[in-house]
């Protein structure tokens, strides 16, 4: 058996006796708020009044009944006394443990809080042991583990307020910000090795293509320096400082053969497609076992290693397609090259960005013209030609004698095009049926950052921002509750080490 001290303050109680506290007085107190509810649900006045009011009474009056039976379990368990010496083993030599005396610990639990008398086991200048902590697995905190899943799972959806009034309304406790940030922070330490040693889910037979995706998204930091809000901010300055954060994706999918004019019509539709035309265009094929995480702490080369990892544990025959998209950040393309063996594409909606510049130059926003300019150029870069489109801007800067921000727009989209020359083979995707859009990393970087991070007002500290990062993850791609019980596994085996202490028989 194994043992150790939670960090969770305790009190003294007196000591009469080292036996199990009686729970008859616990029994009847739960016997007793049961009738009291029964009581009270068929009482006359209650009868007139209206059911939601029913509902929030009969909640707090529930709560408060399963408090009780729940502290009566406990008290029923016992107090851990499992002799009169333990013997603890150290690095020198064998300790023993022969004093001992009842200690009071309360547990705030998912219905309200409990108090817990166990045995101590006491040596003069060493921590107390506490056997029965280690038969509950009680975690270190003074919150009970379902109570801090429920938190961190309120916490990664919404923001940190909202989530402690969440709790309050539905255990009635009253969470301090401070201790849920240190929950955050403990949660999110088993992340890494919850991914090294989980078995990816089989994906479906005819999902033969493995996408990779890696973008960056900013995330507003707090600032160390706190200078005097200026009255107008100068041309330039920023509202506050971010910081980029590497946001990758990992799934499989079925492939997705299409034409260059069916991509064009899908993005540049203008109203809803006709029956004749939807049955044509069936909608693209869903991801299947999408992996979504983001470092903020980490860097690019260590994210794009876990890529490959994942890669490898999916497919770890190489069977697959294996397919990176990225947007036109070249440092970012001679990583992925330099670490996987894939087909690197250029994430289309970053092509697209470009074209739209490049038609906004001759072409008012929002005109049908610069509308037709970037479906033509679309349609060309999609067919294979972005050469041609390439020497066809440079031309037209020569032609037109283009000067100042059109030359240098023009001259930008040309080079961006011309680089990328290599990973734009879209009519060879197109006919494999590989992607050529990053849309699930896009949408994670949505999902996992914008929606939760970038709110009105918040601003995050480093590690803050790296612990919710990891748990928004395991969230969205649901994997959140398997990653709660081997955290609590690994909590436990912190907690109360293996053959740390032994009963000393007499």
């Amino acid at each position: 058996m194994t043992a150790a001290t939670p960090s969770s303050p305790t009190s003294l109680i007196p000591v009469v006796s080292l036996a199990s506290p009686p729970v008859s007085t616990a029994c009847t107190a739960a016997f007793e708020a049961f009738s009291s509810l029964e009581a009270w649900l068929s009482a006359p006045a209650t009868l007139q009044l209206p059911l939601h009011q029913i509902e929030l009474q009969q909640e707090l009056r529930g709560r408060q009944l399963h408090r009780i039976l729940l502290q009566t379990h406990v008290q029923q368990r016992g107090t851990g006394d499992v002799g009169p010496v333990l013997a603890v083993a150290t690095q020198s030599a064998t300790a023993l443990y022969s004093q001992r005396r009842l200690q009071r610990r309360t547990l705030k639990t998912i219905f309200g809080p409990i108090d817990i008398d166990r045995t101590a086991y006491c040596r003069d200048g060493a921590p107390s042991i506490h056997p029965l902590d280690e038969a509950l697995q009680l975690p270190a905190r003074s919150f009970s583990y379902e109570l801090q899943k429920r938190m961190v799972k309120a916490a990664v959806q919404g923001p940190f307020r909202e989530s402690m009034q969440r709790i309050q309304e539905a255990a009635g406790l009253a969470v301090p910000m401070r201790s849920l940030e240190q929950i955050l922070g403990d949660a999110a330490q088993d992340f890494d090795a919850f991914y090294l040693r989980r078995l990816p889910v089989a994906s479906q037979p005819a999902a033969s293509i493995l996408v990779a995706a890696v973008d960056c998204k900013g995330i507003p930091m707090v600032k160390k320096d706190r200078p005097q809000k200026p009255v107008r901010r100068t041309k330039g300055q920023k509202a506050n400082r971010k910081r980029m954060a590497t946001v990758t994706t990992v799934f499989s999918r079925i492939p997705w053969i299409r034409t260059p004019q069916q991509v064009v019509e899908s993005l540049f539709r203008t109203g809803p497609l006709d029956s004749a035309k939807a049955a044509a265009n069936p909608p693209p094929p869903r991801p299947e076992n999408k992996r979504v995480w983001a470092s903020l702490l980490k860097g690019k080369s260590a994210l794009i290693d876990e890529v490959v990892e994942e890669v490898i544990r999916r497919d770890p025959g190489n069977v697959q397609t294996h397919v990176a998209l990225t947007d036109g950040e070249r440092a970012l393309q001679i990583l992925v090259n330099n670490k996987m063996k894939v087909t690197l594409i250029l994430d289309l909606l970053h092509v697209l960005e470009k074209v739209w510049k490049a038609a906004h130059v001759f072409h008012p926003e929002g005109s049908p013209e610069a509308e037709l300019y970037a479906r033509l150029m679309s349609l060309r870069i999609l067919e294979g030609n972005s050469g041609q489109v390439v020497k066809g801007l440079r031309q037209t800067v020569t032609k037109r004698s283009l000067f100042g921000g059109k030359r240098k727009t023009l001259l930008a989209v040309a080079e961006y095009f011309h680089r990328n020359r290599d990973r734009m083979h879209y009519d060879e995707y197109l006919a494999q049926g590989l992607p050529i859009a990053s849309g699930p990393v896009e949408g994670a970087c949505k999902n996992l950052i914008k929606d939760r991070m970038e709110r009105s007002g918040m601003r995050w500290t480093a590690l803050m921002a790296e612990a919710l990062l990891k748990l928004r993850a395991l969230y969205l791609s649901e994997h959140f509750d398997s990653y709660w019980d081997f955290h609590i596994n690994q909590d436990q085996q912190r907690l109360y080490p293996a053959g740390r202490w032994s009963v000393v028989a007499k």
